[in-house]
């Protein structure tokens, strides 16, 4: 017997008034439920792409910023608390902060309700981490809902998902009547003409050009042809190119000679209006580029009004217009869409033939009907889960709730840095010009900005590309090309103090230029660190500084990521990893277990980056000897109390001697962060989780004075622990240790999947 649907039933997604497809379709489907179960309260949840939000209707009682972490807790806290029976989720990679929408892992991860995810994008070949994410995401919801039988088949193929978990549920549309287009022509002012139409988000992927490559032919045949293009330019596409896109379009009809026969409507139409321009068309026009679309809810519109549809065939339209209820044409083929187009111009009857039969398949797709299979997903969900409501703070151990991380806060990065780059030092947290810049912050930034960019997690109000473009441009100015060489110190004046900087310095800026290479996301950075990379590579072979080698190393896993077969690169990698074992080999005894006869700074990072080698290229030897040597430092590292205490600066560790307690640096807790996350990724050993726990939360007191070094109102990190307070200093090397520390904390969070699939 299903169970009754309950009190209260919330969704979560975009919500109207914003610009996007799924907040049309979540603010849709609430209205469309709350119509068919009245006895139910309906809410919503909207997810804000922007940190001012928007002006919501009543029905949205929460909101969240697509890229604060903590806010998806605090949504999870809001349902739970709330008794919310059933959460309806709209599911778009995009449209959730962290890597491939991570972010709602954190909500997903805590709510008590049962879960009905609608996917509206399914990837049969995803990446890594967009397999990770949706991977959870399939085992924390109860009921999945695809909007084609496609759908279904990719999660039995790709992701082992059961056909018993999946509801087949059609998009749906507004019920509208079946009447002749010419009424509708009229109050347009196109009457007398055909009407071909596009709508939606413009942007490249819609494929208008081939059909305004179409028109000429079109309008040879048929000279009463008008082409309507009806939609705004994406936000996100303006945001970063302007109009480009549609000025492009609109010179390409004009360049055909068909500007006379192409509409563009620079619109967001409401829903009473966009009734009106699909009365009025004849035939819909759907070029898409890509065939990986699940769903298209513009489709469904217009097929579901009955209209003849030519169109290419992306996944969504193989399947409605099977059987002869549309034409399909190959991609990027404007000969196709016009013959396409003619066939149905031609004849008149067999274009109100495939009218009448797409206006009849329609019926089922009309909200009311669809709102309909939505409760009974609802009600299966329940049946199949009766999770109670959650009570009041019950559960809420320490072990039952994620590690909560601070919130990002950048303000002191962006107070330290202008436009050459970032500055090295601070009087308390004021910039300090007398010292100028080094290379070694600037690198340390760039390659911040762009794990945060990788991670989503960053405020919408700091441009982090404009940051990163300054922290790249200070890291190429600094490339010394007569000698190949990074320098490191520059002026306040923008004078360069050396020639060239230390090896360490030029192995950390290859380590920057590297992520950049692998991991940036801005073409025009990915570019120039890729060069930057290669031009400083080379000299590296004659360097003795084994930091020097492991920052290399470091640099060479990212930049072999897109270049994988890169030959300086591969040998460069081998000539490095073998240092480094010899090292170990050379130094290292039962009762000194590590590669030099002293342990000095950034420890950690010999071990992280001989780890990172060893597992890529399969070498088991090096990735034993870096898991010894990074349990070594960890046990030396670690006082009786539990708490961790980094090597000291005044004196460091020689063999044989005293270990020296202060004073204590970021950098170190950082790399002891960054080392034994990559520990766990490599063995899966929960031990390296806590003991990059232990190092983090020096950061923030659990230290020998028990005050914390990070700074929560600046955004600042204090220059280093002393025996007897913290440094009141709060420099670019510090704040930037933990921020790094911070972000690949939070990289990892989103790595892992903590306890039972369901909590109850």
């Amino acid at each position: 017997m299903p169970s009754p649907l309950p009190d209260r039933i919330a969704f979560l997604g975009g919500y109207l008034p914003r610009l996007c497809g799924i907040a049309t379709f979540t603010h849709d489907l609430c209205e469309a439920v709350a119509q068919a179960a009245p006895e139910s309260q309906c809410f919503a949840g909207a997810v804000n792409d922007r940190i001012e939000g928007y002006e919501y209707p009543p029905r949205v009682r929460f909101e969240l910023d697509e890229k604060d972490l903590d806010s998806y807790r605090r949504a999870a806290d809001f349902l739970n608390f709330n008794n919310a029976g059933v959460l309806c989720i709209q599911h778009e990679f995009g449209i959730f902060g962290g890597g491939a929408g991570s972010h709602l892992l954190a909500l997903l991860r805590e709510v008590r309700m049962p879960v009905v995810t609608t996917l509206h994008t399914i990837l049969r070949e995803p990446n890594a981490t967009q397999r990770r994410v949706m991977e959870e995401l399939l085992r924390r919801s109860d009921r999945l809902v695809v909007m084609a039988d496609k759908g279904a088949e990719i999660l039995r193929e790709t992701y082992q998902v059961s056909d018993d978990k999946v509801d087949i549920i059609p998009h749906g549309i507004p019920d509208m009547p079946f009447i002749d287009s010419s009424f509708y022509k009229a109050q347009l002012g196109v009457e007398g003409r055909m009407v071909l139409l596009t709508f939606g988000l413009l942007g490249p992927g819609k494929g208008i050009e081939y059909a305004i490559q179409a028109l000429p032919e079109i309008v040879k045949r048929h000279p009463n042809v008008v082409y309507l293009v009806l939609g705004a330019t994406h936000p996100h596409l303006v945001a970063r190119e302007g109009e480009s896109y549609r000025l492009g379009l609109e010179r390409l009809a004009e360049d055909l000679g068909v500007k006379e026969h192409v509409i563009f409507y620079n619109r967001f139409v409401s829903l009473d209006d966009l009734k009106e321009f699909i009365g009025a068309t004849d035939i819909y026009l759907t070029p898409y580029l890509n065939e990986a679309q699940i769903t298209s809810g513009t489709l469904a519109y217009v097929f579901g009004a009955g209209k003849a549809v030519v169109s290419t065939p992306y996944w969504h339209a193989q399947e409605l217009l099977a059987e002869g209820r549309g034409i399909l044409v190959p991609f990027r083929d404007p000969q196709a869409i016009a013959e396409g187009v003619c066939t149905f111009l031609d004849d008149p009857d067999r274009l109100k033939a495939t009218r009448n039969e797409a206006y009849q398949m329609g019926r089922s797709m009309i909200w009311p009907a669809v709102a309909v299979r939505f409760i009974e997903s609802f009600q299966r969900a329940r049946t199949e889960r009766r999770a109670a409501p959650r009570s009041a703070f019950a559960g809420w151990t320490l072990a039952s709730r994620p590690y909560e991380l601070p919130p990002l806060r950048l303000d002191h990065v962006v107070r330290m840095s202008d436009g050459t780059g970032i500055l090295q030092h601070a009087t308390f947290n004021v910039p300090n010009f007398n010292e100028g810049y080094c290379t070694d912050d600037n690198a340390r930034a760039f390659i911040l900005c762009n794990l945060l960019d990788e991670l989503g997690d960053h405020p919408p109000s700091e441009n982090i590309d404009r940051l990163a473009t300054s922290y790249l441009a200070f890291l190429a100015a600094a490339l010394n090309p007569g000698m190949g060489r990074f320098r490191n110190f520059m002026s306040h004046g923008r004078q360069w103090l050396e020639e060239s900087g230390s090896e360490d310095s030029h192995a950390r800026a290859l380590w920057a230029v590297g992520v950049g290479a692998g991991r940036s996301r801005n073409p025009g950075h990915q570019r120039l660190s890729t060069q930057l990379f290669e031009r400083g590579l080379a000299v590296v072979e004659a360097f003795s500084s084994p930091r020097a080698w492991s920052f290399t190393l470091l640099g060479l896993q990212e930049f072999l990521r897109p270049f994988p077969e890169h030959p300086q690169g591969r040998a460069m990698r081998e000539i490095l990893t073998a240092r480094l074992v010899g090292l170990w080999k050379a130094y290292a005894t039962e009762d000194w277990p590590w590669f030099e006869c002293s342990a000095t700074y950034d420890n950690a990072r010999l071990c992280q980056a001989l780890l990172i080698s060893g597992e890529t290229t399969g070498d088991a030897e090096a990735q034993e000897i870096a898991l010894k040597a990074l349990s070594w430092l960890a046990s030396v590292q670690k006082t009786q109390a539990g708490h961790f205490r980094p090597i000291g600066s005044n004196g460091f560790y020689v063999k044989g001697g005293a270990h020296a307690y202060f004073d204590q640096q970021p950098v170190e807790a950082q790399a002891m962060v960054s080392a034994c996350l990559e520990a766990f990724r490599v063995t899966q050993d929960a031990a390296w989780l806590r003991e990059a726990k232990r190092a983090f939360e020096w950061f923030l007191g659990r230290n020998d004075l028990g005050v914390p070094l990070y700074d929560s109102n600046s955004g600042g990190c204090s220059d280093g622990l002393h025996p007897d307070r913290v440094s009141e200093n709060q420099g670019a090397e510090s704040t930037l240790a933990f921020h790094l520390a911070l972000a690949e904390m939070n990289v990892a969070e989103h790595a892992i999947t903590p306890g039972p699939t369901h909590a109850s």
